[in-house]
């Protein structure tokens, strides 16, 4: 699946866009956030399934408990509006960071 998705957006990218920029900037525009969409679900696709497993794991162990990834966030979302933790959590800290660093691997790899 996500070597079709890099397909598509390779084509966009590299064909159609140069066809368009000229002629229909506009449409040249739409078709780069198209590509770039298509870019994010490649990486989802390709890097999501392993990110959800890490996330999965470290969540487990810093509840200490066993659950469904939805299961567990909802119970770290409950504790800290419980105030049961906070940043100066480091364990809570270290998963949020890797959390968000390998949400951002997918959406916008350039950032960091």
């Amino acid at each position: 699946m996500s070597e079709l998705l890099a397909a598509v957006a390779d084509f966009l990218r590299e064909e159609a866009m140069p066809a368009l920029e000229q002629s229909h900037p506009g449409l040249a525009f739409q078709m780069r956030v198209a590509a770039n969409a298509l870019a994010i679900l490649e990486r989802e696709a390709r890097l999501g399934p392993a990110a959800d497993a890490r996330e999965h794991q470290r969540l487990a162990k810093l509840l200490g408990r066993a659950g469904s990834l939805d299961d567990l966030n909802r119970e770290l979302a409950r504790q800290l509006r419980a105030g049961q933790r906070d940043e100066r959590d480091a364990a809570l800290m270290a998963h949020l960071d890797a959390t968000i660093a390998d949400k951002i691997a997918i959406a916008n790899p350039k950032w960091r």
